[in-house]
């Protein structure tokens, strides 16, 4: 579309959120918008809004006066111990958001919904790959089938359309945003350090030794602008980096970027083991003069535990996309040490 738009992003400090808000205003066509609990950390020309998604009343009165909203980049997200709960709410957020977005923008054309691999069954076994767009839907509870059911039909005969996006695995800087591997590595591997450990991956070996892939969050920013305008409405597209990686292969320069020792694999769970190294981690804080993130925000162990325990090859087909025009391609390793590096000058690990 021509002329200036104007972005509403939901969770716009998580870790796709914050990313997506940096890229899209620093663009001269773009005016942004973005809905979090919590106030920004950095300097941002971006409107920031403390919104209760769950609250369909206070997100309508909250986004009254935002009256030219062109595009909505739905990247909220709500953890819950019972699936069927975590349904309902994650359900509701993007309802309440895209219900409220309507009433106050006639403007709107259209909605980006970001989903994953868990979409495939990633998170249940071993999945048919590489994972195609069009692949089979695997047993529910699974709030993405809900969400993506309900933004179908409540698109359907309105002007505004929508576009789903499916990254796997989102690495980039975000401050108090646990779900984010290159965080738990980086975290895992100061406290090693601090205690004079070598580093060993603390997965399995079947998953030492699996493919894998991410996303670098700045490259779902950059394809999520392409979706803005140039994806096919009502079309799903898979988003990772485009390449594939062993972790058995990139353990050891991780290790080598962070000036430690490497040791061989030891399954561990970093739910448990990680459970009382709080002091520790303050110590590193104190010592270093790092930003002080809470422990419980650092990093997730939960989240960690799962991705190092994928004893399966995680693959997503990117030929759709591709072949759609948004064919950029990053290469995992460096995004993973150049970020290690980015979290050093941004004083967040020492």
């Amino acid at each position: 579309m021509t002329g200036r738009k104007h972005a509403l992003v939901a969770g716009g400090l998580g870790v796709i959120g914050r990313n997506l808000v940096e890229h899209l205003a620093a663009l001269p066509d773009w005016k942004v918008t973005a809905i979090s609990r919590r106030s920004p950390d950095f300097d941002t020309p971006a409107r920031f809004l403390s919104l209760d998604l769950m609250d369909a009343d206070a997100v309508r009165a909250g986004l009254a006066d935002v009256s030219d909203v062109t595009h909505v980049f739905y990247a909220a997200y709500q953890e819950h111990a019972d699936p069927a709960v975590q349904v309902s709410a994650n359900l509701a957020m993007l309802r309440n958001l895209v219900e409220g977005a309507e009433a106050a923008s006639p403007a709107l054309r259209r909605v980006v919904l970001y989903e994953g691999a868990k979409y495939y069954g990633a998170h249940l076994g071993a999945f048919a790959t590489p994972a195609r767009e069009d692949a089979p839907r695997v047993m529910p509870p699974m709030f993405y089938y809900d969400q993506e059911d309900w933004l179908r039909e409540r698109a359907g005969g309105r002007p505004w359309d929508m576009v789903v996006l499916r990254p796997d695995v989102v690495c980039g800087f975000a401050v108090g945003n646990p779900m984010n591997l290159s965080m738990v590595i980086a975290v895992y591997a100061a406290i090693s350090k601090e205690l004079g450990m070598p580093l060993r991956f603390p997965g399995t070996a079947d998953c030492y030794g699996r493919l894998a892939q991410v996303t670098d969050a700045a490259q779902l920013a950059a394809g999520s602008e392409w979706a803005a305008d140039h994806a096919t409405g009502g079309e799903a597209y898979n988003l990772t980096n485009g390449d594939l990686f062993r972790w058995s292969q990139l353990w050891e320069k991780i290790a080598r970027h962070l000036g430690m020792e490497l040791a061989p694999p030891m399954t561990i769970s970093l739910t448990e083991m990680m459970a009382d190294k709080g002091p520790i981690w303050d110590r590193i804080v104190e010592k270093h003069g790092l930003i002080p993130v809470p422990f419980d925000k650092v990093a997730s162990w939960g989240f960690g535990d799962f991705i190092f325990r994928c004893d399966w090859d995680v693959i997503s087909s990117t030929t759709k996309i591709r072949q759609a025009g948004f064919a950029p391609v990053v290469e995992s390793e460096a995004m993973f040490l150049r970020l290690f590096d980015e979290f050093r000058a941004r004083k967040v690990i020492p």
